[in-house]
């Protein structure tokens, strides 16, 4: 837990944290978890979702914090692809208990660089209005890709982490474009919630560890885990839509 903090503060921390699952006070540091919570009366104060966009070592760092809701990363990905945006890192925090905030960190750049200020609003508008439902990022991808293109050499695999106690889906790709889109999409056609999430992307091969709730926000037994891993990489390879 932070050091110097009010004790009215450290307990506010310690409730708001209640609602994560049991690693989070464990593995994310504190900076974090006090960043987060700042996020969270950030976002109760305005009512609307945080989207916030700024200059991180040569990349641009997008914080984005809202209730958690399974179309929000297709949304969120989707406009990224759209802007031709290449995704450096990925960390996701959400809350397994009410009120079921996400906090989402990406790590992006344009050919490399930083956006511009004025791509930067572009952004941040275009992912508050996917989120209002004004803008189609369906529409707008559908000139850039073949939406339903297959991905080539997929991989799926569901477990249960005997470390984070939550149900998780592996899922390996070659890099190719509209891939991040065409996996968060694939998940919001499963109906699953993502309360957290690590990326590798290594020697052209991305690597994604979601970690998941179910329908109706709720545990996912091992027997449907392993039918889901099985219908997101059918819909990956462009076999089910």
């Amino acid at each position: 837990m932070a050091p110097g903090l009010k004790s009215s503060t450290l307990e506010l921390l310690k409730r708001f944290n209640r609602a994560f699952p049991q690693f989070y006070e464990q593995f994310v540091s504190s900076d974090i978890q006090l960043q987060n919570l700042k996020l969270a009366y950030q976002l109760y104060k305005s009512k609307q979702a945080v989207i916030e966009l700024k200059p991180e070592s040569g990349k641009s760092a997008l914080h984005f914090t809202y209730r958690n809701q399974s179309f929000l990363l297709s949304d969120i990905f989707g406009v990224l692809a759209a802007y031709g945006l290449t995704i450096h890192s990925l960390s996701l925090y959400g809350q397994i208990e009410a009120p079921m905030l996400v906090f989402i960190k990406l790590v992006i750049s344009r050919g490399g660089k930083a956006l511009t200020e004025k791509t930067s609003e572009n952004v941040r508008r275009a992912i508050r209005e996917s989120l209002a439902g004004h803008f189609e990022v369906e529409e707008m991808l559908a000139v850039e890709f073949n939406l339903h293109s297959g991905l080539e050499e997929v991989a799926t695999e569901f477990y249960v982490d005997p470390v984070f106690h939550l149900p998780a889906l592996l899922i390996e790709a070659d890099n190719q474009p509209g891939l991040f889109y065409k996996v968060m999409y694939a998940i919001w056609q499963e109906d699953l919630l993502v309360v957290n999430a690590n990326l590798l992307v290594w020697r052209g091969r991305t690597r994604l560890i979601l970690y998941l709730l179910g329908p109706n926000e709720s545990l996912i037994p091992e027997y449907l885990g392993y039918k889901i891993a099985e219908g997101v990489r059918q819909r990956l390879m462009g076999e089910r839509y």
